[in-house]
């Protein structure tokens, strides 16, 4: 089963991207790192994890990327985790049709990914965000827009039914409890226990929601 990840920084984490780079090398030090240790622990002849995460990258990178990082690759699972580039957009530049591009833009790669891979199950990760350094000076409407990407995200899971990797409220709880600089640094990128908490949720949707209904796998 090969399961790619797709996204900007969150899960680019410092990957080689070299093609000739040796395999550990290339899932980076963040979520999908610990995912594929997850499964390879449990198989390792049954699993290719592939991380192919940009720091920096906006929806439209993703999109302009697409066709060799995730098309050509054919993968069986396929997470897409991008958003927060796009808000600081939205407010940086003052920008209010930021998230109606985010959402076509969004919808029209869902779209064209299911027609080309129409057997590939596809995860939408929701956009997290916490109060940290990077955000702590317009944190509320830094908060009030990142929501509105979320809910954006979570609408096109709901609109194409596929599959939504809910973080925000995991994130909230785990600040709560332990504080927010031990799960993301500055408020936008984990930090260990942060990508931790994203491969569990992840985990745990594959294993009950997708694994179990899949067959030959």
């Amino acid at each position: 089963m090969k399961i790619l990840f797709f996204g900007d920084s969150i899960t680019d984490m410092g990957r080689n991207r070299d093609e000739n780079a040796d395999e550990i090398y290339t899932y980076g030090s963040g979520y999908p790192m610990l995912v594929a240790s997850a499964l390879y622990r449990k198989n390792p002849l049954q699993y290719q994890v592939i991380n192919r995460g940009i720091g920096g990258d906006r929806v439209a990178d993703l999109t302009a990327r697409i066709r060799y990082d995730v098309w050509i690759q054919n993968p069986d699972v396929l997470t897409i985790l991008v958003g927060i580039n796009n808000v600081w957009d939205e407010l940086n530049y003052n920008d209010a049709q930021e998230s109606d591009r985010f959402r076509k833009i969004y919808s029209m790669m869902i779209e064209d990914t299911l027609k080309r891979l129409p057997n590939v199950k596809i995860i939408l990760g929701e956009p997290f965000a916490l109060k940290g350094k990077n955000t702590e000076t317009r944190f509320e409407p830094f908060q009030k827009t990142y929501i509105k990407y979320a809910k954006i995200v979570q609408d096109l899971a709901e609109q194409y039914q596929i599959y939504f990797l809910s973080l925000q409220e995991k994130f909230d709880q785990a600040a709560q409890k332990f504080g927010a600089e031990k799960f993301l640094y500055d408020g936008m990128h984990p930090m260990v226990a942060g990508a931790t908490l994203i491969a569990d949720a992840w985990l745990e949707l594959f294993e009950k929601s997708i694994l179990g209904n899949m067959e030959n796998f």
